[in-house]
């Protein structure tokens, strides 16, 4: 049943994904740009060392469109350009820098040009979730929730942090 349910999940959660990759990457024209000339490259990512303990993830694996946007290949082909490989051994550990805008080690293989535009934009890119809530609920609210979303991401990252220095010490 929990594959099946997956299975289900899955697509849809990845389109949700590309939807916000592409939101991002459509609020900065630069990173358009750089990715136009890229048209039909595939960008594999490989979450490596992901618990066993956790649903499988689908395929993740984007092509670039000529609008310099991404588009998720459910099945992807045999070889992409690039490959991003990601430790994910702590699936909570990387949503925490993610909400506090750190950045994990990623490895970079494959065609060198893509690699650095790639690396550009992971190092660039930022999605303002603030300017997001203030189009929808006005300055004043979006700037309360924005706070309080802070305070929540830097708590779970130091209850992640310190809970694995503790393990680590532990062990």
């Amino acid at each position: 049943m929990l594959h099946a349910l997956n299975a289900l999940l899955a697509p849809a959660l990845m389109q949700r994904l590309t939807l916000l990759l592409n939101h991002v990457l459509d609020s900065e024209p630069v990173a358009r740009q750089l990715l136009r000339p890229r048209d039909g490259a595939l960008v594999q990512l490989h979450l490596e060392r992901w618990p066993r303990l956790l649903p499988p993830l689908p395929t993740l694996c984007w092509r670039v469109t000529p609008a310099g946007l991404l588009e998720w290949c459910e099945t992807p082909p045999a070889a992409a350009q690039l490959h991003v490989r990601v430790d994910a051994s702590n699936p909570a550990a990387l949503v925490a820098q993610s909400l506090t805008g750190s950045q994990p080690t990623v490895q970079l293989d494959g065609d060198a040009a893509l690699a650095a535009d790639i690396n550009w934009l992971l190092q660039n890119l930022r999605w303002d979730v603030a300017a997001d809530l203030e189009r929808v609920l006005g300055a004043a609210a979006a700037q309360q929730l924005s706070a309080v979303g802070a305070a929540l991401a830097r708590g779970l990252r130091q209850a992640l942090l310190g809970g694995a220095a503790r393990w680590r010490a532990g062990s």
